[in-house]
């Protein structure tokens, strides 16, 4: 891996490398969320919310669309979910 990729990819990481994105992905998983359903769902404030979707936003990991007053969010780039799964099942069966 060049510098360039490898630096890519670790901007990539600490995009979602917090509790809250983390949380945020998986809710985005299946299907795209307006940021107040998603507010409801992790039970925090809008604007932290919304500050962690627009950085993972800006890192191309998720990518949004405007319907009226609400804005969508969906994930862009699929490979970040299939990582995160290589991670979760390494934690679960390290927890076993």
């Amino acid at each position: 891996m060049d510098k360039k990729v490898a630096e890519h990819v670790a901007e990539v990481l600490k995009a979602v490398a917090h509790p809250v994105r983390l949380q945020i992905i998986e809710l985005l998983e299946t299907k795209e969320m307006c940021v107040g359903d998603i507010v409801t769902a992790l039970g925090g404030k809008q604007a932290i919310t919304s500050q962690q979707l627009n950085m993972m936003k800006d890192k191309g990991v998720l990518n949004c669309r405007r319907d009226g007053a609400k804005v969508y969010y969906r994930i862009e780039d699929r490979s970040v979910i299939r990582l995160l799964h290589c991670i979760h099942d390494h934690y679960k069966s390290k927890k076993s």
